[in-house]
């Protein structure tokens, strides 16, 4: 074992899951922590366990960050949830439900988690102030958490509007010439793990933060736009057209969010000064999200990731003529690599052991590329999608909320939709 080059990388990988895991220290200095590991035992190249801060991802958290702080120094996130809050405060389940709509809706028109986390968080925190909520209360941790966990989660039923379902059509075409065509995928995946999975995590929140918004009559007359409203206005609508257009212009959605964070620290044109700028980013959480990058880059470049699936493959039973179990483990084995490669680095690895798994399941070779999709849109723990965590961090919730929602949601989606799941991929003849 002390022979093994692994053995030193799966120890600090454990360690670093376990401290995440248990929120015994901050998630910020977990990730001080495990960069300090890395480097002091020399387990990769710098180039490796920095890679979290030269990725698209940190600069997208980032440049959230900015846009986030504008929307609300300027007084159009208390604008829009004016406009939304007398609609929707009428009872605490309609108010989550409509979070949890809002975050699925936005999901069709706009490709990137964290962009669309960057526009609702701000406006959503200003609904929560308007119900009555104030920071720091059950009512608010539970609305920032149905921002983060529906933006992410039921966005995985969408083919173009999640990180790892670009990973896992990317690399199925890539290894097998598989094409995803997006009505056919929606058809899928929208109706469990879109408007199910949405209905269950309005219950979940519903019961776990219980609050009592208070309810706002709309308002007869609004102040007029000020300049900067309108600047702001027009910057996230070139924002968001450059963000749905990426695959047109072939800049990637985190510099469109940088440039438009530029924009926003501009002197005079901008919304916002230096001290404004240190208020607004959470560098805490910028760090935890290079921290989580930086631990699937270790696993990659160590080799533990594709012994870790090899291992998988080994114990995983004969499962010909046991559809349902066969099922079953596919989503169990890609659970088990969301604790090590988290939910961008699971179609990396799945992908290409999904021909040696369609053979020992006796399941199709696309079914089982698709079976994917429901374990890494089911995270057990919320380091393992950094939308929820960055999302966490601009709703300022406390590490144990978060668990508690994603171990709750977890287990009764693994005990609900997943045999509901099996059920409607046999429906539509996935599964013969």
């Amino acid at each position: 074992m002390l022979g093994d080059p692994m053995a030193l990388p799966a120890l600090v990988t454990l360690v670093v899951i376990a401290l995440w895991a248990s929120a015994r220290l901050p998630e910020y200095v977990v990730a001080l922590l495990f960069f300090t590991a890395v480097m002091v035992l020399q387990l990769a190249p710098a180039a490796v366990t920095f890679s979290g801060f030269a990725s698209s991802a940190f600069w997208l958290v980032l440049s959230g960050f900015v846009l986030g702080s504008a929307i609300r120094s300027t007084g159009l996130a208390d604008r829009l949830a004016n406009r939304l809050l007398p609609h929707l405060a009428g009872s605490w389940p309609r108010l989550v439900g409509g979070v949890v709509a809002i975050s699925y809706a936005l999901a069709f028109v706009m490709p990137s988690n964290m962009g669309r986390i960057t526009l609702l968080m701000p406006i959503v925190m200003a609904l929560a102030e308007r119900a009555g909520l104030a920071e720091g209360s059950r009512g608010r941790i539970g609305l920032a958490l149905a921002v983060g966990f529906g933006t992410f989660q039921l966005s995985a039923s969408i083919l173009p509007a999640n990180v790892p379902n670009l990973v896992m059509s990317g690399a199925a075409e890539s290894a097998y010439g598989s094409h995803f065509a997006y009505l056919s995928y929606l058809l899928l995946h929208a109706p469990v793990l879109g408007v199910a999975k949405g209905a269950l995590l309005t219950l979940c929140i519903c019961g776990l933060f219980r609050a009592r918004p208070q309810p706002v009559a709309a308002e007869a007359a609004q102040t007029p736009l000020s300049a900067a409203e309108w600047r702001l206005i027009a910057l996230l609508g070139a924002t968001v057209l450059l963000w749905m257009t990426d695959s047109w212009h072939g800049i990637a959605p985190a510099w469109i969010g940088l440039a438009a964070a530029c924009f926003c620290l501009l002197p005079r044109i901008g919304f916002l000064n230096g001290e404004q700028f240190a208020a607004g980013v959470n560098v805490r959480t910028c760090i935890y999200v290079a921290g989580i990058l930086g631990l699937t880059a270790l696993v990659s470049h160590s080799g533990l990731g594709d012994r870790l699936g090899g291992a998988l493959l080994a114990m995983m039973p004969d499962l010909h003529g046991k559809p349902f179990a066969a099922f079953g483990s596919l989503v169990g084995i890609t659970a088990l690599l969301n604790f090590v490669v988290t939910a961008n680095g699971v179609p990396a690895l799945f992908t290409p052991l999904a021909q040696a798994l369609s053979a020992g399941s006796g399941l199709p070779l696309l079914t089982v590329l698709m079976t994917q999709v429901i374990g890494y849109a089911t995270p057990l723990l919320p380091y393992q999608a950094s939308p929820i965590v960055v999302a966490m961090g601009m709703g300022k919730v406390p590490a144990r909320e978060g668990l508690k929602l994603c171990l709750l949601l977890a287990a009764l989606s693994f005990a609900l939709l997943v045999p509901l799941d099996y059920l409607w991929f046999r429906l539509l003849g996935w599964i013969p």
